[in-house]
């Protein structure tokens, strides 16, 4: 990316907590290598990641030109996240099936996590 708000990567990620699971969604601007929204939640619905994508919006205001890039999980290929980031007038991408290399930062932030 040659500026901010130009591309953002997204993924989540699971940890082991004494009490079970936690799942923790990550959006980050590759421009700047910043987390610009997270999320966390006990289960995968597609709520805590549209969460996350709010959060990064509503902090970074990106008007147009953004690419939102992301596997092909279902949280993120669903409706509400669909409409969601056409609502914001950001253009969606994602990856190819069974490619995790097509989205290396944003697993390399979840590897650092």
């Amino acid at each position: 990316a040659e500026r901010p708000n130009q591309l953002w990567v997204a993924d989540f990620t699971y940890v082991s907590t004494w009490e079970g699971w936690t799942y923790v969604a990550f959006i980050i601007d590759v421009f700047s290598r910043r987390i610009v929204g997270w999320q966390t939640s006990t289960t995968m619905h597609t709520d805590f990641v549209l969460d996350a994508l709010e959060q990064a919006i509503h902090s970074r205001r990106p008007g147009q030109g953004l690419t939102h890039h992301s596997d092909r999980g279902s949280q993120y290929l669903s409706i509400r996240y669909s409409e969601q980031l056409e609502e914001a007038g950001i253009a969606a991408s994602v990856g190819s099936k069974g490619d995790s290399y097509d989205n290396a930062l944003a697993e390399t932030v979840n590897g650092l996590y």
